[in-house]
């Protein structure tokens, strides 16, 4: 583990990301002096600036002179300038992950929420409810949290909770006192070989949490009792009596709102009615309440907390109403396990006809999991597929948009299914087709969002 505290001047390569942004807000708050580079200008380099943060907006060799130390995230290329002279002149460099480690070393109690599903949703969860219990935490989330007016909060010095990213085993530079493991599913298979790749580096992700921290998990995925099998000072959640924490009597009501019971042992220890749809958030909801009831939380709080909120942007996140009565969603979802989620949850909220205009991500993935994407629609009225989000990489792995239109055609014959390019020929689309009441779900995580605001009229 890196000891920070010998450097005093850090510049950070890919600064305007969303998670080097706020690494670099708690460094400067620590009273580091801070610098970075990112490509262009940004609300989140703005807001940087503001705190008194030095941005560069273009790579140069001279942004690093007097550098002690060079913080970087993986999007930066090995021949990007800034790593070239930095290197020429011995400065050592770290990634986003092992600084994110090395600050987590500093907090009395440390909470890591992993998981392939949810840990954007379910981290805002546990660091709000501590937040309002006046445990005051330091927050990073992986999302913009609008009751923290971003995705960081410089709390005090005792509690720190942060999301845990998988993909490219960044977790395993985090040693948590506290790991929330969420779910394991086939993801990211860019880097992992196949699930048993994934399955053991989340087994090692639990296995170094300290012999005296806890593990909170899902009970009932089968990839995650394999990874707990001998872990001690587990604490289960789930909808069966054999976890430490299970749902009863869950039901929906028209907005998609999902309440329940938590029990223990036998015993109802509250309700909590969510302000957010779906089933897939009754368990995010139980991780966030086993979490936080161990820290030793009140089910008042927690309750209170859990009906009050709303999500972090860009899941399941109203964006307004059409002239003509169209409802317009705008949610993350990218993985087929994700997807089936947010239709399911879009399902139980009173409405005419649903509609999804879908925005593939990343080359690898749609390639992957090819077969699961194409029976992760059932649940839509009408399909609209654009694209595929590069995001990192090249096309050059013989799949496509269009061809998996074409397989979905092929399989569900009976399926309203469009392949439409550019995003305004979809937004007219919508706008002709889509009637009163309707819901129209722009789903991804590339751009797909921007097709929503064109429908609205609010697009820049």
């Amino acid at each position: 583990m890196t000891d920070i505290s010998k450097y005093k001047r850090i510049h950070c390569l890919g600064i305007g990301g969303i998670g080097l942004s706020a690494v670099a807000e708690i460094l400067n708050n620590a009273g580091y002096i801070v610098t970075g580079t990112d490509m262009k200008k940004s609300e989140v380099t703005e807001h940087l600036e503001s705190i008194g943060i030095k941005v560069y907006y273009k790579h140069a060799p001279e942004n690093v002179e007097g550098v002690d130390l060079i913080v970087y995230s993986v999007a930066v290329a090995d021949d990007n300038p800034e790593m070239v002279r930095a290197r020429e002149l011995g400065i050592p460099e770290i990634t986003r992950a092992q600084m994110l480690g090395a600050i987590m070393e500093h907090f009395q109690e440390s909470v890591a929420i992993c998981g392939t599903h949810g840990k954007t949703t379910t981290t805002s969860m546990i660091s709000l409810i501590l937040r309002n219990a006046d445990f005051k935490p330091t927050i990073l989330v992986g999302g913009n949290v609008p009751e923290i007016d971003g995705n960081v909060e410089i709390g005090e010095h005792k509690y720190f909770v942060t999301e845990a990213c998988e993909y490219m085993d960044s977790f395993l530079n985090l040693r948590p006192s506290l790991g929330v493991l969420l779910n394991i599913d086939s993801d990211h298979l860019d880097y992992f070989k196949d699930i048993d790749h994934i399955k053991a580096s989340f087994r090692q992700f639990v296995t170094q949490i300290p012999e005296d921290g806890t593990v909170v998990a899902y009970g009932e995925n089968p990839f995650v009792k394999e990874v707990l099998r001998g872990v001690k000072n587990t604490i289960t959640y789930g909808y069966s009596e054999g976890n430490k924490y299970y749902a009863e009597n869950i039901s929906f009501d028209e907005s998609g709102y999902p309440e329940y019971d938590i029990c223990s042992d036998g015993e109802t220890l509250c309700h909590i009615h969510l302000g957010v749809p779906g089933e897939h958030n009754v368990l995010n909801s139980m991780a966030a309440y086993a979490t936080c009831h161990f820290l030793g939380v009140s089910d008042e709080v927690i309750c209170d907390t859990l009906m009050n909120f709303h999500g972090p942007h860009r899941r399941f996140d109203f964006i307004g109403v059409t002239d003509n009565g169209v409802k317009v969603i705008d949610d993350y979802a990218h993985h087929p396990t994700e997807i089936k989620a947010t239709l399911k949850a879009a399902r139980n909220v009173k409405h005419n006809k649903l509609w999804c205009i879908f925005q593939p991500h990343t080359y690898t993935r749609t390639k992957a999991l090819f077969d699961q994407f194409e029976d992760a629609f059932t649940d839509v009225d009408t399909l609209i597929v654009t694209d595929i989000y590069a995001a990192r990489e090249k096309d050059v792995y013989g799949v496509s948009s269009y061809k998996l239109v074409q397989a979905m055609k092929e399989k569900h014959p009976e399926m309203d299914i469009n392949y439409i390019q550019d995003f305004p020929d979809i937004a007219r689309f919508i706008t002709r087709h889509a009637g009163k009441d309707d819901i129209v779900i722009t789903m991804g995580a590339g751009d797909v969002y921007k097709v929503g605001k064109i429908i609205l009229g609010t697009a820049e």
